[in-house]
């Protein structure tokens, strides 16, 4: 089955074909130039450039494939999690393909494509320990397969890549703040500025990064002088120590061998570093998807959505954008013999 695969759920826009063999195309338009001036996504703005980008970028991604409409046999896109404002723009242009061409359709959660995207690359043998983390969502996951999902533990306040973020705006960097904070801590000092760990009663494999963020504004207020780059290089070693420790635990109590750190801030060179060499000396394999994967695309998308469509999964044109979703999309999906038009 070819499939075309939809992404928007914040501020890139993104379309894929997939096939048997593998991703055909993968493009995504970026919107960081719309945002960087407000250091932060602004939800209108970020709908408006989707209504502008989306028609382009799947035009784009079929023309890369070398394929037309007429080839597509199913049709994907995200339903949540995310900004609604973004995800109406993508799900509405792919059921409205699925109508006009008869073809049938399924949504994807955000959360889904993310935890599969290792599989775009390498085959990984299930089940598998996901680290989701991401400018919105920080998550440990059991992958016991495509649609089963164990939650273990999540962030009880502020996503990881969020914390990230307002520390940039803090400390007066460009946007995205992850990005430049992973470029400056190359020159810095880990050790320079010992910023607090969060570390939870309750919740075993439960996360917090609000603790980190306030202790950071609160250095800044004490104007304590250190060089830019060594506040960034300690601010950054206290978020990869919260993410490292319980995952690595996680991995030991459930007897997991293989752990897969996906999302956006998979792509941060501190975290993969300290991720391989505290897993290898743990006996773990840690995995990372390529860092074109890493960040929203609608190549993760395509892929959850095909494995659905292959096993006869459909979702009725009546799908609604959810701003909050259930991974792995509700357990009674219709098929295709009940499924809406």
């Amino acid at each position: 089955m070819r499939v075309l695969a939809i992404e928007s759920s914040c501020d890139d826009t993104a379309a894929a074909v997939l096939d048997a063999d593998g991703v055909r195309s993968s493009v995504v338009a970026s919107q960081d130039l719309v945002h960087g001036r407000y250091g932060g996504v602004v939800p209108e703005l970020a709908s408006r450039q989707h209504v502008l980008a989306i028609v382009p970028i799947i035009e784009r991604a079929l023309a890369d494939a070398h394929v037309t409409l007429d080839d597509i046999e199913g049709v994907a896109a995200t339903y949540g999690p995310g900004l609604v404002g973004s995800l109406l723009v993508g799900l509405q242009a792919a059921k409205g393909i699925a109508f006009a061409r008869g073809l049938p359709f399924v949504g994807v959660d955000h959360l889904e494509g993310h935890l599969l995207a290792i599989l775009l690359d390498r085959p990984v043998a299930f089940p598998y320990l996901g680290l989701l983390v991401s400018g919105g969502h920080t998550s440990l996951y059991v992958v016991d397969g495509v649609g089963a999902y164990r939650l273990l533990g999540r962030t009880r306040d502020d996503a990881a890549g969020e914390a990230f973020d307002k520390g940039a705006k803090m400390l007066g960097l460009g946007y995205p703040g992850g990005r430049e904070i992973d470029r400056l801590a190359t020159d810095g000092d880990r050790r320079a500025i010992r910023f607090p760990r969060a570390t939870l009663k309750r919740g075993a494999y439960d996360l917090s990064f609000s603790g980190v963020k306030t202790a950071l504004r609160q250095y800044l207020l004490e104007e304590r002088g250190a060089p830019l780059a060594d506040v960034c290089a300690s601010f950054q070693e206290a978020i990869v120590d919260m993410l490292a420790a319980p995952t690595l635990r996680a991995a030991h109590d459930l007897g997991l061998e293989t752990v897969v750190v996906s999302g956006g801030v998979s792509a941060n060179r501190r975290l993969r570093a300290r991720m391989e060499e505290e897993g290898a000396r743990a006996g773990l394999t840690v995995l990372f998807p390529r860092f074109a994967y890493c960040t929203d695309n609608a190549a993760m998308i395509g892929y959850a959505g095909r494995a659905r469509l292959l096993r006869g999964e459909r979702h009725p044109l009546t799908l609604n954008a959810a701003a909050t979703a259930p991974i792995g999309l509700p357990d009674a999906l219709p098929h295709a013999a009940d499924a809406e038009p």
